[in-house]
């Protein structure tokens, strides 16, 4: 049996995207690219991207879950935390009421987040507000890209 790590999202979910058409952004150009390295291989900001752009929700947020209980505060490109911006800003709410126990694990992480060592601001509210919410899942994440 093949480790899902050494798989990737275009193996797990049996459609190749191939490569990125000639006039593609750059974000398009690289999630066409992720889509083909093995899961197992992914870095944060790899992550970050590619929940950003709501793909491989069902296989990424599991492992990217797995990294913010090491390091709630991870970061890609951007800034502390900026995977967990992606997570609690553009898993979709439909993941969650599918997952309870993945959204139950979530809450918990973010239950431990010191918001003082917390430098982005949004992050910071965003935060807050998850905490505050005392639902049994995310709010709804926002509509627009990361």
């Amino acid at each position: 049996m093949t480790d899902v790590r050494e798989q990737s999202l275009e193996e797990i979910e049996g459609v190749a995207w191939g490569d990125a058409p000639a006039d593609a952004s750059k974000l398009i150009a690289t999630v066409h690219e992720l889509r083909r390295k093995p899961i197992g291989l992914l870095e944060i900001e790899d992550l970050r991207v590619l929940l950003g752009q709501r793909e491989g929700v069902l296989v990424l947020v599991p492992r990217a879950l797995d990294i913010i209980e090491h390091d709630p505060l991870a970061e890609g490109d951007y800034y502390p935390g900026d995977l967990l911006n992606a997570v609690l800003n553009r898993v979709p709410a439909g993941y969650w009421a599918a997952h309870p126990g993945e959204s139950a694990r979530l809450r918990a992480l973010v239950g431990t987040i010191d918001l003082d060592e917390v430098d982005d601001d949004e992050l910071r509210a965003d935060i807050a507000t998850f905490r505050e919410s005392g639902a049994s899942q995310p709010p709804a994440p926002s509509l627009g890209p990361l």
